[in-house]
Formats: C-alpha cells, sequence, structure tokens
C-alpha cells in the first residue's frame, strides 16, 4: 500500500505548478523631477512665498504609474512606479521651479521660521496618461494667501491644468509626457503669481 502511494506522488506532482503564471518582470522605478527651462536670479526686494506641503487627492498618492484607459477605467501600474510619492516629489519641483522664476526673494518650505508674504498651499488632482486621448494630464488645485497686510486674505484660488502629447504607449512615454504636463501646469501657476506678486 505504501509503494502504491509513493509511485502516484511524482503523478500528483506533475500537475503542480510552483512558477507563477505570467513571466516575470523587472520593476522600474522613474525620477519624477521638473526643471524650468531657465532659472532666474531671486528678486532683491521681492516678496517672500511659503509653499506648504502638497495634497494628493485620493488614489493619487499611489506611486504606480496611472492611465486612463480608453473605456473611463484607470490602470495603475505596479512594475513601472514614481521613484517616490508623487506629491512629495511634485512639491519640491514647484518650490525650486518658483524659486528660479525671478518673483520672489526666497521660497520656503514648511518649518521654515522666516516670515511669509504669501502662502502657497496646493493640491494634486490629476497626473495620469489619458491613452484615449494622447495626452498627459496634470492638474494642481491652489489657493495664494496674503499676509503682508497682518491677516490673511485669500489673493487667488484656482486650478490650472497642464496637458502634453503623448507620443508612445510605453512608459517611457508616458513618464516623459507627465513630465511635461506638469512642466505646463508650473507655468500656469507662476504666470497667475506674477500678476499677484
Amino acid at each position: 500500500m505504501k509503494r502504491r502511494a509513493l509511485l502516484l506522488v511524482p503523478l500528483l506532482l506533475a500537475g503542480c505548478n510552483v512558477l507563477p503564471a505570467r513571466p516575470y518582470r523587472q520593476k522600474r522605478d522613474w525620477p519624477l523631477v521638473v526643471r524650468r527651462p531657465v532659472a532666474l536670479p531671486p528678486r532683491a526686494g521681492g516678496g517672500v512665498l511659503l509653499l506648504r506641503n502638497l495634497a494628493a487627492a485620493p488614489g493619487l498618492e499611489e506611486r504606480g504609474l496611472h492611465t486612463l484607459q480608453p473605456d473611463g477605467s484607470m490602470r495603475v501600474s505596479y512594475d513601472e512606479e514614481w521613484l517616490t510619492a508623487p506629491a512629495f516629489a511634485i512639491e519640491d519641483s514647484l518650490r525650486r521651479w518658483l524659486a528660479e522664476s525671478g518673483l520672489f526673494a526666497a521660497v520656503l518650505a514648511p518649518g521654515s521660521r522666516v516670515d511669509a508674504d504669501l502662502v502657497l498651499e496646493a493640491e494634486l488632482t490629476a497626473l495620469w496618461a489619458d491613452a484615449g486621448a494622447k495626452r498627459a494630464v496634470a492638474d494642481i488645485g491652489y489657493a495664494l494667501l496674503d499676509q503682508r497686510h497682518g491677516t490673511a486674505s485669500v489673493r487667488d484660488q484656482q486650478t490650472v491644468a497642464g496637458a502634453a502629447p503623448l507620443t508612445g504607449a510605453d512608459a517611457a512615454a508616458s513618464v516623459a509626457a507627465q513630465l511635461r504636463a506638469l512642466a505646463d501646469a508650473f507655468a500656469g501657476i507662476e504666470r497667475n503669481l506674477a500678476a499677484i506678486a
């Protein structure tokens, strides 16, 4: 009896597969860095801007690349990801962009002891490749508070939409288009602040 059971073991094991059904795909991390084309020096005697921590709309905290499918569903890739949380990286890039805009004497991060004239609160509300429209979108909503007269008053509040053409279907094309869309949104924020600063 034991011998028969031992003879059946190889047959049973032949039906088992310990390897995954899908082939292994190496995970890739993409840096999320947006640079201003030309860096201008700080404005002497200009105002001081504080950029508070950038928030992310629900679902956009994930590092996986987002793609809006033609059927309206959102696909999130877990083997093609941003190197760090998008809101954190975008906040850093936006702070550098505005610091290099020449609009302000300084652009501060939270925790600074310097008194700010203006405070910018922002939220990432869209960052994905739109496969149906063949473009990438990056939307940032913000509120600008003016603290120059002793009380904080809202000077501007809106959402700036950035867009860029999507030139391919692979992750590299998606990343490049999303970075260009973010640069477009940053440029829009800079234009709006220039009218106030």
